[in-house]
């Protein structure tokens, strides 16, 4: 016997995928909530809204899962409508249809005011940039930028996101301030590519002058980027950020591989010996940067000795941060035309070395912060430990710092000077330095309610 779910008219926006889809699920339940709808995230309500990832296939197939999931229970009376927005929705809407029917609606990326629609909302263009934000209240995401112009051969986020187009600066700043206004201290600036930030609408590359205003909001405390180009990259970025003490000394910037024969074929624009000048660039001109980047391995074509080569030179530069992912065959993208010659396995144990020789250069250059003092934001309480990060470390990516919670009492969101005491592969162990261990009275502890 079917049963209707007991949160009635109460919309669920479940989030899958990159940072752009939080921000865009935030922007949906802000304009929901204008609309005086019952919103939350990721929680129980009888009517949900999936926002899916198309990128790779392991992300398309967890989409798949989860509209799967709920459609069972759409069938099984625990929720009443199903919507499915996004990336994967854009790019197979056709396919989706036909095989899976009983979602009550498909949206693609830019379809918001029809799914608003669906949902019995307004649109309201006045809201334009005004969310809930979803992240722990201390950061948040701002999206400066959408879709790409680049013609990245494995890339499909094109067909998904359209072409690159530039939000206007003072339309940013106003964000930020309401950020700010929320409590939020760090902006984590987003984008499909940040270096391209402009061109559309100021005829020039403009981050420097976006990061020059940003810089000035009020209550702003770090200033993050995220998904940088390396071709064209705007140089003047790094004047800002040396000079600017709210710009964190850290930059996002995918670089895929290093071989000259591979990144030809994947349309990347640039070379080996321009890309290592551009990362010595970097550490010229801003010494305490940390680099995170991205690397792609098993790619069509990849040889032996093209993977030695690439090897070779992350241990030659190094890097803070570095994540690898083994290449998927995108299907409508330039390198599906080529052979995906590269067996899983040996894609897997690629990425692996790579991840085990990361590891190793994470764990030194972790040796060599043991008795430096830093600045930590503090994210979260998770067992005995309040967990922080420095300017040097991106949410959910990077390192933390754990400090001990039953000899200090610290606020989640608040800055605070740490000693670092001891050092793991990509965790800190810190102490708090000029705190008391005292924890607040009941009467000092408020309850934060939505």
């Amino acid at each position: 016997m079917r049963t209707k779910s007991r949160k009635k008219n109460r919309i669920n926006v479940v989030t899958l995928g990159c940072s752009k889809n939080v921000y865009d699920s935030e922007v949906l339940m802000g304009q929901l909530k204008a609309s005086n709808k019952d919103v939350v995230h990721e929680q129980e309500g009888n009517i949900v809204v999936i926002n899916t990832c198309g990128f790779i296939d392991n992300a398309k197939e967890q989409s798949v899962n989860t509209i799967l999931e709920f459609v069972e229970k759409k069938e099984q009376g625990e929720v009443d409508k199903v919507f499915v927005t996004g990336c994967l929705s854009e790019r197979y809407k056709p396919d989706l249809q036909k095989e899976i029917p009983n979602v009550d609606q498909y949206f693609g990326t830019t379809e918001l005011p029809s799914l608003l629609k669906a949902l019995e909302a307004d649109y309201k263009h006045e809201l334009l940039g005004e969310r809930i934000t979803t992240t722990p209240q201390n950061y948040a995401f701002l999206k400066i930028a959408e879709g790409c112009d680049r013609p990245c051969s494995f890339c499909a986020i094109p067909l998904m996101r359209g072409g690159h187009r530039s939000t206007p600066i003072e339309q940013l700043v106003k964000e930020a301030k309401g950020l700010a206004a929320q409590g939020v201290k760090e902006l984590i600036l987003i984008a499909q590519d940040l270096t391209y930030y402009g061109l559309d609408l100021y005829k020039k590359r403009n981050l420097a002058e976006l990061l020059e205003n940003l810089v000035k909001v009020e209550g702003i405390e770090w200033i993050r980027l995220h998904y940088a180009f390396p071709t064209g990259f705007p140089m003047d970025v790094l004047e800002v950020m040396k000079r600017e003490p709210k710009v964190c000394n850290y930059l996002d910037i995918p670089l895929q591989h290093i071989s000259d024969d591979l990144l030809k074929s994947m349309r990347r624009g640039t070379t080996h010996e321009k890309t290592t000048k551009l990362l010595k660039e970097f550490r010229k001109t801003v010494p305490e940067m940390a680099i995170r980047t991205t690397l792609i391995v098993g790619y069509p074509g990849e040889t032996e000795e093209h993977f030695q080569e690439l090897k070779e030179w992350v241990k030659e530069m190094r890097f803070e941060r570095l994540g690898c992912f083994t290449y998927s065959h995108e299907e409508n993208t330039h390198a599906y035309n080529l052979e995906d010659d590269v067996p899983q396995e040996v894609k897997q144990d690629r990425a692996n070395e790579i991840m085990e020789i990361q590891s190793q250069i994470s764990w030194e250059l972790n040796q060599q912060k043991i008795g430096e003092t830093f600045q930590v934001v503090i994210d979260r309480k998770e067992g005995n430990y309040f967990v922080g990060r420095t300017e040097f470390d991106s949410p959910d990516v990077d390192n933390e710092v754990l400090i001990d919670a039953t000899s200090v009492y610290l606020k989640t969101g608040e800055f605070y000077e740490v000693k670092i005491i001891e050092a793991a592969d990509f965790d800190l162990y810190a102490e708090a330095l000029n705190v008391t261990a005292e924890k607040p009275t009941r009467k000092e502890i408020k309850v934060r309610t939505s």
